[in-house]
């Protein structure tokens, strides 16, 4: 047995390493450096952590996570493993202590933020110890094409040129080929060997829905599949945040917000929560979930369109780390487009960034929009080619495609001619309504009414006419005016549809049959004996969890409970053999585990 491999299975509790995992620790061991893409829940932090406790000396992990470290601390001090980190979070007695033990060599890993590596005293102190390796965590925040830029992250390519000896290992969950190549770039990794997994998650289900009451159909997705599951829903502002987090409690669901107008305190103790207790919803702008490492989040839904695919497969990546079932939902409208539109047109910034916004929004779109496999879509804007999976919506209920031509032109036409005829603009509402031969106050009074494209849609509802504005939006056939309004232009590319000489495919949604309330998303997947005894073992580790003072995960994660369920271990030895299981969390837990097994 390696020494990688001993560690894996008496601290960590697991048999064997997945993917590539073996080969990455191994470069690093060897005192390589490494870039490493691989997928939220696919093992990273084994990378770095397995090598720091084989290697001489301690681990210096760089986290853009304070508020996240003393969870990470201590989920790691539950395995038995000595961990710390220093930050603005601790007082000066606390901070000379740690550096006292990193300097005795008493800790295997020591968590920074960059920003401490830009003040010369922790230069200093990293100089007088001994140093086992540097892990870069989430590292597409070097890359201003990435989602979650952080300049402090520039400057650490300073650590290959002051421990030019000391190997580095670079870890992202999330990057483009131009991202890949940006963090490559900024971080001197160009001697480094590449490790780039597969970007698939093939327990998430993703699906996109069209927007129909968007706060209703969140409210039937939890009751339907995930009742009492802990899961996150993202908004794009504050006051929608607020919104969606007031009507779940109203509904009877525990959900807390989190976004940056928080006071510190507030967004503090709601982060606790969420990580801490089972079943909370986070309600959250994008501002929260970098770093979470709850395994056991059962669904991500987005109530507004994500900015970028890098940005939407990065939140969903934080549902069902632990390889169990886990649902990734969109509701997506015609108002999200134009409001995304809009606001890059707004942006601060010159032309290249706006064109760089557009690019990502694009991409986006199409993911919306396709007619395939979304799961196909999604890995190819990572480079990956893959088959249908199953396991998407598209692939569950196929969506149809139409000839969308003719409506196309009704549509672009009225807009041609409100404004060549009436030197007018109006959004998409209003040009619906011309359509559908709505004799409204606004018509009427704009004599609207007189056009000849008046009353010519009548064959299509004003929720499908919506879907026809969306789509020619996502295919540049239309656009957003840059007046603030909304309204609508055409395009270059809508001449060709206006003559005739581009055809235009369009999706219709298929129809969704009502799903019946049913358990949480775990237990549905266990055979029905086994429900009442993993929900036990769920109630014993919420109180395990209570007296620690520590996030439930870091007792044990669901599928560790999921797989004591399913075996009924009666001894410490066959307790032993379930994954997740290592010998200080046996000796810690295992007498509690048998005899919660044997009440049942």
């Amino acid at each position: 047995m390696t020494p990688a491999l001993s560690v894996l299975e008496k601290t960590f509790g697991y048999n064997s390493f997945r993917g590539q995992q073996a080969e990455i620790i191994q470069q690093v061991i060897d005192g390589g450096d490494a870039l490493v893409l691989m997928p939220t829940g696919g093992g990273k932090s084994l990378c770095y952590q397995i090598p720091a406790l084989v290697r001489n000396g301690t681990g210096i992990v760089i986290s853009p996570l304070i508020a996240l470290m003393q969870d990470q601390v201590d989920a790691l001090s539950a395995l038995g493993v000595r961990a710390a980190f220093l930050n603005s979070t601790q007082d000066g007695t606390e901070r000379m202590r740690v550096e006292a033990a990193f300097l005795a060599g008493e800790l295997d890993l020591l968590y920074l933020a960059p920003e401490r590596l830009s003040v010369s005293s922790t230069v200093e102190l990293l100089d007088r110890g001994r140093i086992a390796l540097f892990a870069i965590d989430e590292a597409h925040c070097v890359s201003q094409w990435g989602h979650d830029f952080r300049p402090d992250y520039l400057r650490l390519s300073m650590l290959h040129e002051h421990w030019p000896n000391v190997p580095r290992i670079a870890l992202t969950a999330t990057a483009t080929e131009v991202t890949h190549a940006e963090i490559t770039k900024r971080l001197d990794l160009g001697g480094a060997r590449h490790f780039v997994a597969s970007f698939d998650r093939p327990n998430i289900q993703y699906r996109i829905e069209s927007k129909n009451q968007p706060l209703q159909q969140l409210l039937t997705l939890l009751r339907t599949e995930h009742p009492g599951d802990a899961g996150i829903v993202y908004c794009l502002s504050r006051a929608s945040v607020e919104k969606t987090a007031d009507f779940l409690v109203e509904q009877g669901i525990p959900a807390l917000p989190y976004h940056a107008g928080l006071d510190t305190a507030v967004r503090q103790r709601n982060q606790s929560r969420f990580l801490r207790e089972d079943g909370i919803v986070m309600v959250a702008t994008i501002a929260f979930g970098m770093g979470i490492d709850k395994p056991d989040v059962r669904f991500v839904a987005h109530l507004d369109l994500p900015k970028s695919v890098e940005g939407y497969y990065q939140e969903t990546g934080r549902a069902g780390r632990d390889g169990l079932p886990s649902t990734a939902w969109l509701a997506y409208g015609l108002q999200d487009v134009v409001q995304q539109r809009r606001m890059i047109d707004q942006s601060e910034g010159d032309r290249a960034h706006r064109q760089r916004l557009t690019q990502h929004l694009d991409a986006m779109l199409a993911l919306c929009e396709t007619l395939e496999c979304r799961r196909v879509q999604l890995l190819a804007y990572f480079g990956q080619a893959s088959d249908p999976c199953g396991n998407c919506d598209t692939c569950l209920a196929p969506p149809e495609g139409w000839d969308g031509t003719i409506p196309a032109q009704k549509l672009l036409s009225t807009v041609v001619r409100l404004f060549r005829e009436r030197n007018q603009k109006f959004g998409a509402g209003h040009i619906i309504d011309i359509l559908v031969g709505k004799h409204t106050p606004r018509v009427t009074e704009n004599g609207h009414d007189t056009l000849t494209t008046f009353g010519i849609g009548a064959d299509l509802t004003d929720q499908e006419w919506r879907g026809v504005v969306r789509q020619l939006l996502a295919q540049g056939l239309l656009a957003v005016n840059s007046d603030g309004f909304g309204t609508l232009v055409i395009t270059d590319a809508s001449a060709g549809v206006l003559d005739g000489s581009r055809p235009v495919r369009l999706r219709r949604e298929p129809d969704r049959p009502a799903k019946a309330a049913k358990k949480s998303a775990v237990a549905s997947s266990l055979p029905g004996e086994a429900v009442p005894l993993f929900e036990r073992l769920r109630e014993w580790r919420a109180g395990a969890a209570r007296d620690q003072g520590v996030p439930a995960y870091i007792v044990f994660g669901d599928a560790t409970l999921r797989g004591i369920a399913l075996t009924r271990p009666a001894t410490l030895a066959e307790l032993a053999s379930i994954s997740g299981v290592g010998e200080k969390k046996l000796d810690t837990y295992g007498e509690q585990l048998l005899e919660v097994v044997a009440a049942g």
